[in-house]
Protein backbone atom coordinates (compact mmCIF):
# COMPACT_ATOMS: atom_id res chain seq x y z
CA UNK A 1 0.00 0.00 0.00
CA UNK A 2 1.19 3.75 -0.81
CA UNK A 3 1.58 5.72 2.39
CA UNK A 4 -0.97 8.94 2.22
CA UNK A 5 0.12 12.30 2.08
CA UNK A 6 -1.36 14.41 5.06
CA UNK A 7 -0.97 18.23 3.95
CA UNK A 8 -1.86 20.14 6.72
CA UNK A 9 -3.23 23.78 6.00
CA UNK A 10 -1.94 25.87 8.16
CA UNK A 11 -3.90 29.32 6.56
CA UNK A 12 -7.30 28.29 6.68
CA UNK A 13 -6.32 27.27 10.54
CA UNK A 14 -5.35 30.54 11.12
CA UNK A 15 -8.75 32.45 9.29
CA UNK A 16 -10.81 29.96 11.66
CA UNK A 17 -9.50 30.97 14.76
CA UNK A 18 -9.32 34.94 13.45
CA UNK A 19 -13.15 34.91 13.20
CA UNK A 20 -13.37 32.69 16.32
CA UNK A 21 -11.64 35.36 18.35
CA UNK A 22 -13.94 38.10 16.62
CA UNK A 23 -17.00 36.44 16.96
CA UNK A 24 -16.01 36.59 21.09
CA UNK A 25 -14.62 40.08 21.23
CA UNK A 26 -18.08 41.37 19.91
CA UNK A 27 -20.05 39.14 22.41
CA UNK A 28 -17.84 41.14 25.03
CA UNK A 29 -18.47 44.37 23.29
CA UNK A 30 -22.02 44.48 23.07
CA UNK A 31 -22.11 42.93 27.01
CA UNK A 32 -19.90 45.75 27.69
CA UNK A 33 -22.31 48.37 25.37
CA UNK A 34 -25.39 46.91 27.14
CA UNK A 35 -24.22 47.02 30.99
CA UNK A 36 -23.17 50.71 30.26
CA UNK A 37 -26.46 51.89 28.80
CA UNK A 38 -28.51 49.90 31.71
CA UNK A 39 -25.78 51.83 34.13
CA UNK A 40 -26.45 55.09 32.29
CA UNK A 41 -30.13 54.38 31.92
CA UNK A 42 -29.87 53.60 35.86
CA UNK A 43 -27.79 56.95 36.83
CA UNK A 44 -30.43 59.20 34.36
CA UNK A 45 -33.36 58.14 36.44
CA UNK A 46 -31.85 58.82 39.86
CA UNK A 47 -31.04 62.07 38.53
CA UNK A 48 -34.09 62.71 36.63
CA UNK A 49 -36.24 61.86 40.10
CA UNK A 50 -33.94 64.07 42.16
CA UNK A 51 -34.63 67.14 40.12
CA UNK A 52 -37.74 66.44 38.56
CA UNK A 53 -41.11 64.96 39.93
CA UNK A 54 -44.30 64.02 38.54
CA UNK A 55 -47.69 65.49 39.53
CA UNK A 56 -48.69 62.69 41.76
CA UNK A 57 -45.09 62.88 43.66
CA UNK A 58 -45.62 66.51 44.24
CA UNK A 59 -49.47 66.38 45.47
CA UNK A 60 -47.91 63.80 47.78
CA UNK A 61 -45.25 65.92 48.95
CA UNK A 62 -47.81 68.64 49.40
CA UNK A 63 -49.79 66.87 51.57
CA UNK A 64 -46.70 64.97 53.14
CA UNK A 65 -46.44 68.93 54.68
CA UNK A 66 -49.82 69.77 55.03
CA UNK A 67 -49.99 66.21 57.54
CA UNK A 68 -46.64 67.62 58.83
CA UNK A 69 -48.22 71.09 60.24
CA UNK A 70 -51.45 69.34 60.67
CA UNK A 71 -49.76 67.18 62.91
CA UNK A 72 -49.26 69.17 66.52
CA UNK A 73 -53.27 70.58 66.25
CA UNK A 74 -54.53 66.50 65.66
CA UNK A 75 -52.39 65.32 68.44
CA UNK A 76 -53.83 68.77 70.56
CA UNK A 77 -57.17 67.94 69.81
CA UNK A 78 -56.97 63.84 70.45
CA UNK A 79 -55.82 64.88 73.80
CA UNK A 80 -58.82 67.09 74.40
CA UNK A 81 -61.21 64.73 72.78
CA UNK A 82 -59.42 62.20 75.80
CA UNK A 83 -59.88 64.53 78.36
CA UNK A 84 -63.40 64.77 76.87
CA UNK A 85 -64.42 61.28 77.05
CA UNK A 86 -62.67 61.03 80.58
CA UNK A 87 -65.24 63.54 82.06
CA UNK A 88 -67.91 62.15 80.14
CA UNK A 89 -67.47 59.32 82.15
CA UNK A 90 -67.58 61.05 85.42
CA UNK A 91 -70.76 62.59 84.06
CA UNK A 92 -72.50 59.35 83.64
CA UNK A 93 -71.51 58.28 87.04
CA UNK A 94 -72.84 61.49 89.04
CA UNK A 95 -75.74 61.55 86.32
CA UNK A 96 -76.69 58.20 88.04
CA UNK A 97 -75.85 59.11 91.57
CA UNK A 98 -77.66 62.35 91.06
CA UNK A 99 -80.70 61.47 89.42
CA UNK A 100 -81.31 57.57 90.07
CA UNK A 101 -79.34 57.51 93.47
CA UNK A 102 -77.59 54.41 92.89
CA UNK A 103 -74.00 53.61 91.56
CA UNK A 104 -73.82 53.66 87.11
CA UNK A 105 -72.80 49.79 86.19
CA UNK A 106 -69.56 48.91 85.35
CA UNK A 107 -69.57 48.49 81.42
CA UNK A 108 -66.00 48.51 80.69
CA UNK A 109 -65.49 45.18 82.86
CA UNK A 110 -67.53 43.76 79.59
CA UNK A 111 -65.08 45.49 77.04
CA UNK A 112 -62.05 44.21 78.90
CA UNK A 113 -63.16 40.66 79.00
CA UNK A 114 -60.31 38.42 77.47
CA UNK A 115 -61.39 37.85 73.67
CA UNK A 116 -60.41 34.82 72.25
CA UNK A 117 -56.85 34.60 70.67
CA UNK A 118 -56.65 35.03 67.06
CA UNK A 119 -55.56 31.59 66.06
CA UNK A 120 -57.20 28.12 64.32
CA UNK A 121 -55.35 26.64 67.02
CA UNK A 122 -57.54 26.61 69.73
CA UNK A 123 -57.91 23.93 72.19
CA UNK A 124 -61.76 23.53 72.72
CA UNK A 125 -61.74 23.44 76.02
CA UNK A 126 -59.87 27.03 76.23
CA UNK A 127 -62.88 28.25 73.72
CA UNK A 128 -65.14 26.43 76.94
CA UNK A 129 -63.13 28.50 79.65
CA UNK A 130 -63.09 31.75 77.77
CA UNK A 131 -66.35 31.35 77.13
CA UNK A 132 -67.78 30.69 80.60
CA UNK A 133 -65.38 33.88 81.93
CA UNK A 134 -67.02 35.88 79.28
CA UNK A 135 -70.58 34.55 79.96
CA UNK A 136 -70.09 35.25 83.90
CA UNK A 137 -68.67 39.23 83.50
CA UNK A 138 -71.51 39.70 80.66
CA UNK A 139 -74.24 37.91 83.69
CA UNK A 140 -72.70 39.90 86.76
CA UNK A 141 -73.19 43.09 84.69
CA UNK A 142 -76.80 42.75 83.71
CA UNK A 143 -77.27 41.64 88.01
CA UNK A 144 -76.35 45.30 87.85
CA UNK A 145 -78.39 46.43 85.39
CA UNK A 146 -81.32 44.85 86.28
CA UNK A 147 -80.48 45.90 90.30
CA UNK A 148 -80.55 49.46 88.94
CA UNK A 149 -84.21 49.55 87.06
CA UNK A 150 -85.57 47.95 90.34
CA UNK A 151 -84.14 50.52 92.30
CA UNK A 152 -85.63 53.08 89.39
CA UNK A 153 -89.08 51.97 89.68
CA UNK A 154 -89.30 51.40 93.57
CA UNK A 155 -88.50 55.57 93.30
CA UNK A 156 -91.10 55.96 90.50
CA UNK A 157 -93.89 53.98 92.77
CA UNK A 158 -93.43 56.24 95.33
CA UNK A 159 -96.59 58.73 96.04
CA UNK A 160 -94.11 61.82 96.05
CA UNK A 161 -92.32 60.79 92.89
CA UNK A 162 -92.12 63.31 90.31
CA UNK A 163 -89.76 63.11 87.39
CA UNK A 164 -86.43 65.11 87.63
CA UNK A 165 -86.26 68.36 85.19
CA UNK A 166 -84.80 66.45 81.98
CA UNK A 167 -86.64 68.07 79.06
CA UNK A 168 -84.25 70.89 76.82
CA UNK A 169 -85.89 74.56 77.88
CA UNK A 170 -86.26 75.84 74.33
CA UNK A 171 -88.76 74.43 72.04
CA UNK A 172 -86.48 75.13 68.97
CA UNK A 173 -82.64 73.58 69.95
CA UNK A 174 -79.63 72.69 68.22
CA UNK A 175 -76.12 72.51 69.61
CA UNK A 176 -73.98 75.42 68.52
CA UNK A 177 -76.73 77.14 70.60
CA UNK A 178 -75.12 75.38 73.56
CA UNK A 179 -72.97 78.21 75.69
CA UNK A 180 -70.80 78.21 78.75
CA UNK A 181 -71.94 75.80 81.64
CA UNK A 182 -71.56 75.50 85.21
CA UNK A 183 -68.15 76.83 86.60
CA UNK A 184 -65.48 79.26 86.11
CA UNK A 185 -65.98 81.76 83.61
CA UNK A 186 -64.82 84.89 81.83
CA UNK A 187 -67.07 87.68 82.60
CA UNK A 188 -68.11 89.63 79.26
CA UNK A 189 -68.64 92.74 81.04
CA UNK A 190 -65.78 92.60 83.81
CA UNK A 191 -63.35 90.65 82.69
CA UNK A 192 -62.42 88.22 85.47
CA UNK A 193 -63.23 84.68 86.31
CA UNK A 194 -66.12 84.31 88.52
CA UNK A 195 -68.58 81.64 89.28
CA UNK A 196 -71.32 80.70 86.20
CA UNK A 197 -74.21 79.32 87.89
CA UNK A 198 -76.23 77.94 84.99
CA UNK A 199 -76.19 77.17 81.36
CA UNK A 200 -76.56 79.86 78.63
CA UNK A 201 -78.27 78.78 75.64
CA UNK A 202 -77.98 81.26 72.50
CA UNK A 203 -81.42 82.24 70.54
CA UNK A 204 -82.87 84.72 69.15
CA UNK A 205 -85.14 87.02 71.13
CA UNK A 206 -88.78 85.81 71.25
CA UNK A 207 -87.63 82.00 71.06
CA UNK A 208 -90.03 79.95 73.44
CA UNK A 209 -89.15 79.19 76.71
CA UNK A 210 -90.36 75.95 78.06
CA UNK A 211 -90.96 74.04 81.51
CA UNK A 212 -88.20 71.18 81.88
CA UNK A 213 -91.16 69.20 83.98
CA UNK A 214 -94.21 69.30 85.16
CA UNK A 215 -94.42 71.57 88.27
CA UNK A 216 -95.42 75.35 90.38
CA UNK A 217 -94.25 78.31 89.72
CA UNK A 218 -92.75 79.44 93.10
CA UNK A 219 -91.22 82.79 91.92
CA UNK A 220 -91.66 85.40 89.12
CA UNK A 221 -89.67 88.54 89.46
CA UNK A 222 -88.90 91.32 86.84
CA UNK A 223 -85.73 93.61 87.07
CA UNK A 224 -83.24 95.89 84.68
CA UNK A 225 -80.07 94.20 86.88
CA UNK A 226 -78.47 90.61 87.65
CA UNK A 227 -80.87 88.16 86.66
CA UNK A 228 -83.07 90.61 84.69
CA UNK A 229 -87.15 88.95 84.63
CA UNK A 230 -86.51 85.35 86.27
CA UNK A 231 -89.62 82.20 86.62
CA UNK A 232 -88.77 79.56 89.37
CA UNK A 233 -90.42 76.06 89.34
CA UNK A 234 -90.80 73.84 91.87
CA UNK A 235 -90.87 70.20 90.08
CA UNK A 236 -90.47 68.15 93.77
CA UNK A 237 -88.32 65.56 94.97
CA UNK A 238 -86.13 69.01 96.02
CA UNK A 239 -85.95 69.95 92.01
CA UNK A 240 -86.20 73.47 91.15
CA UNK A 241 -85.29 75.05 87.74
CA UNK A 242 -84.78 78.97 87.08
CA UNK A 243 -84.89 80.87 83.86
CA UNK A 244 -83.14 84.18 83.72
CA UNK A 245 -83.23 87.26 81.08
CA UNK A 246 -86.29 86.27 79.79
CA UNK A 247 -87.79 89.54 77.69
CA UNK A 248 -91.51 88.69 78.72
CA UNK A 249 -93.29 86.13 81.18
CA UNK A 250 -96.22 84.16 80.76
CA UNK A 251 -96.96 82.51 83.25
CA UNK A 252 -97.85 83.43 87.28
CA UNK A 253 -96.36 82.72 90.63
CA UNK A 254 -98.44 79.43 91.94
CA UNK A 255 -99.53 78.73 88.37
CA UNK A 256 -99.20 74.75 87.92
CA UNK A 257 -97.15 73.94 85.04
CA UNK A 258 -97.12 70.80 82.47
CA UNK A 259 -93.52 69.61 81.12
CA UNK A 260 -93.07 71.41 77.58
CA UNK A 261 -95.43 74.32 78.30
CA UNK A 262 -94.24 78.28 77.09
CA UNK A 263 -93.19 80.18 80.37
CA UNK A 264 -91.74 82.50 78.52
CA UNK A 265 -89.99 84.46 75.64
CA UNK A 266 -85.61 84.47 75.54
CA UNK A 267 -84.58 88.13 75.77
CA UNK A 268 -81.74 90.31 77.54
CA UNK A 269 -83.30 91.71 80.30
CA UNK A 270 -81.14 92.38 82.88
CA UNK A 271 -77.12 92.14 82.26
CA UNK A 272 -77.18 90.15 80.05
CA UNK A 273 -74.01 90.33 76.83
CA UNK A 274 -76.78 89.20 74.01
CA UNK A 275 -79.83 87.80 73.33
CA UNK A 276 -79.79 84.28 75.49
CA UNK A 277 -81.58 81.70 77.90
CA UNK A 278 -79.62 81.45 80.94
CA UNK A 279 -80.96 78.43 82.85
CA UNK A 280 -80.50 76.89 86.35
CA UNK A 281 -80.84 73.08 88.17
CA UNK A 282 -81.00 72.73 91.78
CA UNK A 283 -80.94 69.44 94.02
CA UNK A 284 -81.95 70.50 97.89
CA UNK A 285 -80.23 73.84 97.56
CA UNK A 286 -77.26 72.63 95.69
CA UNK A 287 -76.54 73.58 92.47
CA UNK A 288 -76.67 71.16 89.96
CA UNK A 289 -74.95 71.07 86.06
CA UNK A 290 -77.78 71.15 83.88
CA UNK A 291 -76.56 69.36 81.27
CA UNK A 292 -75.98 66.16 83.21
CA UNK A 293 -79.71 66.43 82.81
CA UNK A 294 -80.01 67.01 78.92
CA UNK A 295 -79.13 63.14 78.25
CA UNK A 296 -82.96 62.07 77.86
CA UNK A 297 -83.63 64.82 75.53
CA UNK A 298 -81.22 64.00 73.21
CA UNK A 299 -79.24 61.30 70.78
CA UNK A 300 -75.65 60.26 72.88
CA UNK A 301 -73.55 61.56 70.05
CA UNK A 302 -75.37 65.58 70.53
CA UNK A 303 -75.21 65.24 74.42
CA UNK A 304 -71.37 64.07 74.06
CA UNK A 305 -71.16 67.40 71.55
CA UNK A 306 -73.07 69.30 73.89
CA UNK A 307 -71.52 68.55 77.21
CA UNK A 308 -67.79 69.22 75.24
CA UNK A 309 -69.24 72.94 73.72
CA UNK A 310 -70.80 73.63 77.23
CA UNK A 311 -67.15 72.58 78.73
CA UNK A 312 -64.59 74.93 76.47
CA UNK A 313 -66.50 77.42 75.99
CA UNK A 314 -64.72 79.93 78.75
CA UNK A 315 -66.96 82.89 78.55
CA UNK A 316 -70.72 83.58 79.92
CA UNK A 317 -72.97 85.80 78.19
CA UNK A 318 -73.94 86.91 81.52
Amino acid sequence: MGKRKYVFDSESFNVDGAEGGKGRKFLLTALKLFLASVALTVIYYVIFALLFSTDKERALQNENRMLERMYPELSRKAELLDDAVELLKVRDRRIYEEIFETEAPELDRILNANPLPLTDSIADEDIVKLTEAKADVLMNSAHIVEANMRRIFELCSEEDFSLPPMHLPLKEFSIPMTGASVGKKMNPFYKVIGEHDGIDFMASPGDEVVATADGTVTEVSKSRKGPGNVVAIDHGNGYVTRYAHLQDIQVSRYRQVKKGEVIGYVGMSGSSFAPHLHYEVWKDTLLCDPVNYFFGSVSPEEYANMYIVSVVTGQSLD
